[in-house]
């Protein structure tokens, strides 16, 4: 009976673990994005040297991401970055510019 409940017990812990990794990473992709947002509008705008996304590229592999779309509409830059993690393929987008 004891052996019964802590095999479930390491089978639940199995199976809870990857499930946390997957949505702790799933934030930080979301972080990722809006940091590469951040940084396209902001060379975007001149604040900062380079080309948008190239900068919005440097900022996603410094969140351990890559960028897999951008786009610019003038100031306002539109970003989407990906990591996989555990064999999942996660993916955030963030949108980043001045106010209307």
């Amino acid at each position: 009976m004891g052996m019964a409940v802590v095999a479930t017990m390491v089978a639940l812990a199995g199976l809870v673990v990857p499930v946390g990794v997957v949505l702790v990473a799933r934030q930080g992709v979301a972080n990722a994005a809006d940091a590469a947002a951040l940084a396209a509008a902001d060379a975007a705008s001149g604040a900062i040297g380079g080309y948008p996304c190239d900068v919005a590229d440097v900022a996603a592999g410094l969140n351990a991401a890559t960028v897999t779309g951008c786009e610019l509409d003038g100031l306002v830059a539109s970003v989407t970055v990906s990591r996989t993690v555990l064999g999942f393929a996660i993916a955030s987008s963030a949108r980043a510019g001045p106010s209307p």
